[in-house]
């Protein structure tokens, strides 16, 4: 067993050292990702949304405040815990493109991972790019910046995870204090978020603690190293402030002289699980990786990766299979480069059970990273902050869920409305360097300047297929087009007087356009015609409401407005 497995990579210090790379301009995506009854626009005639309201837990399930089962799918975007003070890349997109993006991907949750330095006064956030984006954000603290993303989130169906990950920006904490930052600080700053977001469902609830590790402790009694005892302390004053929300607990290094991955741990929860004044709130959390971030005596098992769900099972999984509690794999990640951390992470989607079979009844989970600039794993995009790695999100397709219906105020996620339209013609250019110590030491800079010109165009057509009373149509979308490049989304809603089973768009370009990868659809092209089909999760539409699709293509000239027809079954 490695005693010390979270060897990594630069500026993420001990525990993710993350090396801050080139800012790249990039176009923005939009696209509404909802199943059925989560249209926005017909919140009134559709079913109420799974998800709505605060949630709370019954045995290994989340529910809403319907008692409906819902599933964690989601992405963590860092930077809050940076020196950068906010999340990354806002240096070559708009915030609100980017959240718009992880929807259309079909990420229904962001992990926000922070540092307490954020709460220290005159915070400020940097290497943000103000020119044709972003422009809400200028002047804001870290903190106002945060509630703009959470509002923005909240508003088209995402939910968010706060995740105290540092102490302070320098580097991960063994334990969730430190010498320049007691324990009071940090219960004082859970309290405060905790109090800012009261009434706003959009935040789900905190993760208390990034990785406690060896010397932390689980069960032992001793109050300044027992990670069980400190969750509790936390947990309880966040609840005495927002008794709504949830408490993420992840798991510690070692138990028992068993050693696994940092906050990966939770064999001692079994046997002293956290109990909160407030019944039905703890979410358990694990992290796993994979060898591009650590070795570990499971990879080199003969039997791998079969042996990998009794490893899962020993360290956490037990937790869901035995109805105990929630289980929430909140960090998972690989660079997916060797066949070795290729088969672990498909083991690791079999093991935490599809959603098209289980539903909510299933393991909830936020992949890391978003991010391209974390140095051992990589991100769902890849450096030049637009473009997706399709092949490691399409590992994830199996597991995805559905998001949980948005909101422009209240209780259902939020405060801010507008939607995004990208960037408009312009030059943006960001520089960033990055510099961390600790068991890696490394420095990184980058500078990249381009030109981006966003568009607003589109048309709709419908068509009635099928037989009864089923019928859609099809509104496309150019979100952004640059260069000889563009994205777009088609949105699809039942006109019909019944739920479709399935659904077809098909539209003849009028020029040189070629899609090169989608999402949420099975997209063809042959010569210039186009079809797209439904996937298996979001081919039911109930009336009146809509789902979406998204893909990127290239264009040699403007990607103009075909003309859609949309057929139902």
């Amino acid at each position: 067993m490695v005693p010390n497995p979270d060897v990594r990579s630069p500026l993420r210090s001990l525990s993710r050292l993350r090396v801050v790379l080139a800012a790249v301009v990039a176009a923005a995506m939009l696209v509404l990702l909802s199943l059925a009854g989560q249209s926005h626009a017909n919140a009134a005639a559709a079913p109420a949304a799974a998800g709505t309201g605060y949630w709370h837990t019954s045995g290994r399930q989340i529910l809403d405040s319907s008692n409906q089962p819902v599933r964690i799918a989601g992405i963590n975007w860092f930077g809050f815990e940076t020196s950068n003070e906010v999340v990354h890349g806002l240096w070559s997109r708009d915030y609100k493109s980017m959240i718009d993006q992880m929807k259309t991907l079909g990420y229904n949750t962001i992990r926000l991972p922070y540092s307490d330095d954020i709460f220290k006064p005159g915070a400020a956030a940097n290497s943000i790019t103000f020119y044709n984006m972003n422009t809400d954000l200028q002047g804001l603290s870290p903190l106002q910046i945060m509630d703009k993303i959470v509002n923005y989130a909240g508003s088209i169906g995402l939910r968010v995870i706060l995740d105290r990950h540092r102490p302070d920006s320098s580097q991960q904490s063994a334990l969730w204090y430190t010498s320049s930052v007691p324990e009071s600080t940090w219960i004082t700053n859970l309290k405060a978020l905790a109090t800012r977001y009261q009434g706003n469902t959009a935040v789900v609830g905190i993760d208390l603690h990034n990785e406690p590790h060896d010397p932390a402790c689980w069960g032992c009694g001793d109050t300044t190293v027992d990670w069980r005892l400190a969750a509790e302390r936390a947990g309880n004053a966040i609840l005495g402030v927002n008794p709504s929300l949830l408490i993420f607990v992840e798991g510690i290094q070692t138990f028992n002289g068993t050693s696994g991955w940092w906050g990966g741990n939770l064999m001692g929860a079994g046997q002293y699980p956290v109990e909160l004044n407030v019944a039905n709130r703890v979410v358990y959390s694990a992290h796993d990786y994979a060898t591009s971030v650590a070795q570990q005596t499971w990879f080199t098992d003969p039997s791998f990766p079969s042996n990998m769900p009794g490893v899962w099972d020993k360290y956490w999984g037990y937790l869901f299979k035995q109805n105990i509690a929630p289980v929430w794999v909140g960090e998972f990640g690989t660079t997916l480069q060797s066949t070795i951390d290729q088969q672990w992470l498909k083991a690791l989607v079999s093991y935490m059970l599809p959603t098209s079979g289980n539903g909510g009844d299933s393991m909830s989970w936020t992949f890391w990273s978003w991010n391209p600039d974390s140095g051992d794993t990589g991100g769902i995009l890849k450096d030049d902050w637009q473009t997706v790695d399709t092949v490691k999100d399409g590992y994830l397709s199996s597991i995805k869920a559905p998001t949980f219906g948005g909101s422009t105020g209240g209780t259902n996620g939020g405060t801010s409305t507008g939607t995004s339209t990208g960037t408009s013609t312009g030059t943006s250019t960001g520089t960033s360097t990055g510099t961390s110590t600790g068991t890696s030491t490394g420095t990184s800079t980058g500078t990249s300047t381009g030109t981006s010109t966003g568009t607003s165009t589109g048309t709709s057509s419908g068509s009635t297929g099928g037989t009864g009373n089923k019928g859609c149509t099809a509104t496309l979308h150019v979100d952004n087009q640059w260069d000889a490049g563009f994205t777009a989304s088609v949105t699809v809603t039942n006109t019909g007087t019944t739920a479709t089973s399935g659904w077809k768009v098909a539209w003849t370009w009028g020029g040189n356009q070629q899609e090169t990868s989608g999402w949420s659809a099975t997209i063809t092209q042959t010569g210039s015609s186009v079809s797209a089909v439904n996937l298996s999760y979001n081919g039911t539409i109930a009336p009146a409401a809509s789902t979406s699709f998204g893909f990127q293509g290239t264009s040699s000239g403007s990607v103009g407005t075909p003309t859609l027809t949309c057929t139902a079954s």
